[in-house]
């Protein structure tokens, strides 16, 4: 039976995704004006490392469940919550040149939220799996 957490990570997961994908289809054209929107560079890596740290809890409770996706979601997710943490420790100054990822464009930002999202997506299902 699909419990509260479920939802709350499929709903997490599909405004991540939106929030990726409307700036990427924006980017090559596609949508109307409004699809344009972009966060703030300094809030991506937030959302960026919050939402992977999340997608970790989410990916122990599918290992528990002895669900071989978890462990795929644990490798996106620990590769994401690395991205994410060292965008906001160079955004805020303690770290510097290359692993600051300052370097990443934001349209490599809007193909992590779309990962990201979609992740948490199947999360909602495979953790009860």
């Amino acid at each position: 039976m699909m419990q509260t957490r479920d939802w709350v990570s499929g709903i997490v997961g599909l405004l991540i995704f939106l929030l990726g994908l409307f700036p990427f289809l924006h980017s090559f054209g596609r949508g109307p004006g409004w699809w344009g929107f972009s966060l703030p560079v300094a809030l991506l890596g937030w959302v960026v490392a919050i939402g992977g740290f999340y997608l970790v809890v989410n990916s122990f409770i599918e290992i528990t469940n002895s669900n071989i996706v978890g462990w795929a979601s644990l490798i996106v997710a620990a590769v994401i919550s690395l991205l994410g943490v060292l965008h906001v420790l160079g955004s805020i100054g303690k770290l510097s040149g290359f692993l600051a990822v300052q370097w990443i464009p934001s349209i490599m930002f809007d193909i992590t939220f779309m990962v990201l999202g979609l992740f948490l997506m199947i999360a909602t299902v495979a953790m009860e799996l």
